[in-house]
């Protein structure tokens, strides 16, 4: 089976190239994640794979059931969640990877990335959850 996105029309392909937004058709507004119901006003648009932290904090502890990570919580690793500003389009809440949290600077250039929501589990089990790296 292989890795699989967490979420249907969470990214434009199987690649994981690019983030699936939405604009309102009426007003131009975009914004993410794509809804889940239907809806005549909304078209799903590609976002952009660029963009800076706009703000971040770091997890420090395992956040409460369901979350889904490693099933020892000694096993859980902090890790950064940001806002990431796409020019012209919205802000995107993501991890950041590839980056030590006293690393991260506000402003910083990322791209989109997927990571595995948990890194231990099999590999044909992976689930994907979208996340930015430094550029």
């Amino acid at each position: 089976m292989g890795a699989q996105p967490i979420a249907d029309n969470l990214f434009t392909d199987e690649n994981m190239t690019a983030l699936v937004g939405a604009r309102n058709k009426q007003t131009g507004h975009i914004f993410f994640p794509l809804p889940l119901t239907p809806n005549d006003d909304i078209e799903p648009i590609a976002l952009a794979t660029r963009g800076t932290v706009w703000t971040y904090t770091v997890q420090r502890f395992p956040p409460k059931t369901p979350y889904a990570g490693p099933a020892d919580p000694m096993n859980f690793k902090p890790y950064v969640v940001a806002y990431v500003s796409l020019p012209g389009q919205t802000m995107v809440e993501s991890r950041l990877t590839g980056v030590e949290p006293e690393d991260v600077k506000i402003g910083m250039e990322v791209e989109l990335t997927a990571i595995p929501l948990d890194p231990d589990a099999p590999a044909d089990e992976q689930v994907m959850i979208h996340a930015f790296q430094p550029v």
